[in-house]
């Protein structure tokens, strides 16, 4: 039998792991989700900051990151600069210090187009399960075991998640462009 609901949960997946990317991108003020995206290769394995430290931003342009093993400082520092965010981290003991410099016209206009083209990447995906959708559809009225009243019924479902998914993501590129144009 056909679930359309499990297609609506990919696609919710899918829109939820583009807010997350987009939370991560740098606007002018600090924000720790901003490190989410920078692993750190120690251990043996690529770890995110936030489980190498305490990550805390006490003022608008400040993110402090308290380390708990100091050998890991100089790792963080290096995934920090290697990582396209831009930014400086100053050392101090176990304390990295990262500066959240103002965003200059070029650097905004960058990001709007990095905005809108993680934008296109998740409708591509939200397309794709719509089309594994369908493709599902067809299969299951081939084998008979779906009517073609049902495969209307059902592809109409599908197609109206895409476009309320498709709604959402065009909402939240245009409020994440007046975010970033906003000084």
């Amino acid at each position: 039998m056909f679930n359309e609901k499990n297609y609506n949960q990919k696609m919710d997946k899918t829109f939820e792991i583009f807010t997350k990317e987009l939370s991560s991108l740098r606007t002018g003020r600090a924000n720790s989700k901003m490190l989410d995206l920078v692993k750190v290769d120690v251990y043996g394995q690529k770890m995110p900051i936030n489980q190498l430290g305490t990550i805390t931003t006490p003022e608008p342009r400040m993110i402090i990151i308290q380390v708990w093993d100091l050998n890991n400082v100089n790792l963080i520092d290096s995934a920090i600069k290697k990582s396209e965010l831009g930014l400086n981290p100053q050392i101090d003991g176990q304390l990295i210090r990262l500066p959240i410099p103002d965003l200059s016209e070029e650097r905004r206009n960058e990001i709007k187009k990095m905005i809108k083209t993680m934008g296109e990447k998740c409708k591509v995906s939200i397309r794709n399960v719509r089309r594994e959708a369908n493709d599902d559809l067809k299969n299951l009225l081939k084998k008979k075991e779906i009517s073609e009243d049902d495969e209307n019924k059902f592809e109409k479902q599908i197609q109206n998640f895409t476009d309320d998914h498709i709604k959402k993501i065009d909402e939240k590129v245009i409020s994440k462009e007046k975010e970033i144009m906003t000084i």
